[in-house]
């Protein structure tokens, strides 16, 4: 069977496109507060995982440390990756500080879980000098 053919299980497939969009996404804590332990890690990533359930995308890798987290999303070209972004740290944000009061103040001035700013860098499967090359090796039209 020619290559092209075969089945590979990182592209997904809708009506009119066939697409493999990742990013790689950071979120701090605010004023990197030391605020997760395993428990609450565990309980953000079945969060954020149910946010990328409501846009078709999926989380593929979640992990985080006391005052950050990283996440690895395939999402689908017709979600904006800022709007995502805006849910997954809203949602996450008004679920974790409900559960975890305790170990999230609600009642001071600046309760908020996570800084404003966040990281969200595009990562695929090849490297840019192999899609460089590819595109070079490409045959114009007889």
């Amino acid at each position: 069977m020619s290559p092209r053919w075969e089945t590979n299980t990182g592209i997904r497939r809708g009506r009119h496109v066939n697409y493999s969009l990742h990013a790689h996404l950071v979120f701090l804590t605010r004023d990197r507060r030391d605020v997760f332990d395993d428990a609450m890690l565990e309980r953000c990533e079945k969060i954020m995982g149910d946010v990328c359930a409501g846009f078709d995308a999926e989380l593929r890798e979640f992990n985080g440390e006391a005052d950050h987290v990283h996440l690895l999303v395939h999402y689908p070209p017709k979600v904006a990756l800022s709007k995502l972004i805006n849910s997954l740290k809203g949602v996450s944000s008004r679920y974790l500080r409900a559960e975890y009061t305790s170990l999230i103040n609600r009642n001071e001035a600046d309760s908020a879980l996570w800084s404003r700013s966040y990281f969200a860098g595009s990562c695929g499967d090849a490297s840019p000098t192999v899609i460089r090359q590819y595109i070079e090796d490409q045959k114009p039209p007889a």
